[in-house]
């Protein structure tokens, strides 16, 4: 551990006492929080006081150098001596949870635990020997929750207003989100794991200057590519980065007036010039002077090349993490205090970004998505979904499509299999799959449960029931991509969903395609869509 128990208790003592002096006797909706990360390289305890007034505040921060990816990126699972740190450590945290008296916690690990053979068996032993309850993050889950600590802070809505790259640099990858004028144009995930590169060219490197020269070798081809594909029309203000030994480099440069951000050319200089140097002189130079494994290497590598490809005039290193993440994920799920960013915007965003890629017909998907909508909150006493089944109806009508870029025969399938294999910032891995599926069952029988329960759970598979139902009829409403109804309403009248409709148009197509697609939404609601239409002539 990074700080002697003794003066652990005497924090703890202080916290408590500060805490009980701040209430004065009276409720100030505090919580104390824990979130406990696993990563590749070390296992990580950050104690939080959560308020509306304060927000976020930190009160303790615990790191312990447990080594998990040093096993998983060689051999595939992780061995008995590392699981036993790893155990033994969460054991302490849990000792110092007890002593903040924390009302909350949240234990997440990364995908150095998602990617072994043994993962089961860690997470049994996990809560056999400390009771905790770990979640393994997918990519996309923990890129978000690490973006939502950047979010939440007030100098990211300027950034973004303009255009910035956010980069998220772990053990584990590195993620890139583009914003230009505040909202995302693309995440991407790129396998430039600094833990499995040192693992794997570390040790085959004859010195260090070769070692170096192979990880920047990597990270510029990636770069490269990232950069032609995404970023042909759009030209990077800010770059956001997200990750360890950033801070350091950046408290090394010098500032701008605003103390928020620092010439990218004065950081290349920096690190052009720590580079040159041993790696016990990198250390001593970063303060880092335990870190003698050569793990910053990578890390300093991976700056250096995005600021060389990624042509961002200004950095910004905001200090936080993952784990400040977890902390702010709670508070807004547990409406601790209110969340000014819009993320479900971010989300669509994305989806629209997405779409656009695959050459989808915008028309005809903003009238889906109108249409989508409009039913779905006139049927919420029928389907009883809520509001963030509302978003992933809007998301599954936005990329129905896509999947025609590819092949108009198996467009479903195709649009599925976009989905599933791309990043939308803000969804989990289960509800890019409620969206997937949603599209793929827009056109094709849902069958039984029994079919697709390795992927979803009963309420997952129900929520896609219930919403390719609401996209089959939408769509259906403008299957000639005309957008010929006017003044679209929609009203529940009993056992019927009445759509009333002004057009000045010929509705045959759209008439009999409404009706062929009647039958599944009422096997799902058990009540009938009902088409009225109203003529309307040009004067």
């Amino acid at each position: 551990m990074h700080c002697a128990e003794s003066e652990r208790k005497q924090s703890v003592l202080r916290f408590l006492v500060i805490t009980k002096k701040d209430n004065g006797g009276k409720d100030m909706a505090i919580h104390t929080f824990a979130a406990i990360y696993i990563g590749s390289y070390e296992v990580s305890l950050k104690i939080f006081e959560l308020s509306a007034k304060h927000k976020i505040r930190e009160i303790d921060y615990v790191r312990s150098r447990v080594e998990l990816g040093r096993d998983a990126y060689s051999i595939g699972s992780i061995g008995y001596e590392l699981v036993e740190a790893l155990c033994d450590t969460l054991e302490e945290f849990g000792t110092i949870m007890k002593g903040y008296r924390v009302d909350d916690y949240q234990a997440y690990a990364a995908a150095v635990l998602r990617d072994v053979s043994n993962e089961l068996f860690i997470l049994d032993q996990i809560k056999i020997r400390t009771g905790l309850d770990v979640h393994v993050l997918s990519n996309s889950e923990h890129r978000f929750i690490s973006y939502k600590a950047v979010a939440m802070r007030s100098e990211f809505e300027q950034l973004i207003q303009k255009s910035a790259a956010v980069v998220d640099v772990s053990g584990s990858g590195m993620q890139i989100t583009i914003f230009s004028k505040g909202k995302v144009i693309t995440t991407e995930h790129l396998g430039l794991s600094t833990m499995r590169m040192r693992e794997q060219l570390s040790r085959k490197s004859v010195n260090l200057a070769q070692y170096e020269l192979q990880i920047e070798e990597l990270a510029e081809k990636e770069l490269e590519v990232f950069r032609s594909i995404y970023m042909d029309e759009v030209e990077i203000e800010y770059l956001v980065i997200i990750g360890d030994y950033i801070t350091e480099l950046f408290r090394k440069v010098e500032k701008n007036k605003d103390g928020h951000t620092v010439s990218v050319k004065k950081f290349s200089k920096l690190l052009d010039k720590v580079c040159c140097k041993s790696q016990e002189e990198m250390a001593e130079e970063l303060g880092l002077s335990s870190d003698r494994d050569g793990l910053f290497i990578p890390y300093l590598m991976i700056f250096k090349c995005m600021a060389k490809y990624l042509g961002a005039k200004e950095l910004w290193a905001p200090g936080s993490n993952i784990s400040d993440g977890i902390a702010c994920d709670y508070a807004e799920k547990h409406n601790i205090y209110k969340v000014t960013h819009d993320f479900d915007a971010d989300i669509l965003s994305a989806a629209w970004s997405l779409s656009n890629r695959y050459r989808s017909y915008s028309p005809h998907i903003d009238a889906l998505t109108q249409m989508a909508t409009l039913l779905f909150d006139t049927m919420k006493n029928v389907h009883g979904l809520g509001k963030r089944e509302r978003l992933l109806l809007q998301v599954a009508a936005i990329l129905h499509d896509c999947g025609k870029y590819i092949s108009f025969a198996n467009g479903p399938q195709c649009s599925y299999d976009i989905i599933m294999a791309s990043e939308i910032i803000g969804l989990t891995h289960l509800e890019r799959e409620i969206v997937a599926e949603t599209v793929l069952y827009n056109t094709r029988p849902l069958g039984d449960y029994d079919e697709v329960s390795d992927k979803l759970d009963k309420n997952s598979y129900l929520t896609v029931a219930k919403l390719s139902a609401i996209l089959r009829v939408s769509n259906a409403m403008d299957r000639s991509h005309k957008q010929k109804f006017k003044n679209v309403k929609a009203a529940v009248k009993g056992k019927e969903l009445v759509i009333t409709v002004e057009t000045e148009d010929d509705i045959a197509l759209e008439k009999a395609l409404f009706e062929a697609k009647t039958l599944y939404f009422e096997h799902i609601f058990s009540i009938k869509p009902v088409l009225k239409e109203k003529r309307v002539y040009n004067s």
